[in-house]
């Protein structure tokens, strides 16, 4: 008897992480950015330089990171927000590729 209890306990605690991670994913984790802070064409050439150095930051490939970024930011003149990824947010950062087709903008 004390082993059935056992393993319905435990069936349970499987069941209901099961369904909490569902709930959890279905809940998705997409972050709204504001587009006035950080879509294209919201910075100004002068903010270039800032804004690469926050998103180059984190990166051991600091030197080439800061090159490219402001090439990037000059052109579509936003940097999307965070160290990496997000790209999203600006269209322009996002389509830009080098001529292999990988990604031109850090």
């Amino acid at each position: 008897m004390a082993k059935s209890y056992g393993a319905l306990f435990l069936l349970s605690l499987i069941v209901f992480s099961l369904l909490q991670t569902m709930v959890m994913a279905s809940s998705g984790s997409r972050v709204n950015y504001n587009p006035k802070r950080y879509g294209p064409g919201s910075l100004k050439r002068s903010q270039c330089t800032k804004e690469c150095n926050r998103r180059c930051s984190q990166t051991q490939y600091h030197n080439a990171c800061i090159l490219f970024c402001n090439k990037c930011c000059r052109k579509c003149l936003c940097v999307p927000p965070g160290y990496y990824g997000n790209k999203q947010v600006c269209s322009c950062y996002n389509n830009w590729k080098t001529k292999e087709g990988g990604p031109k903008c850090p």
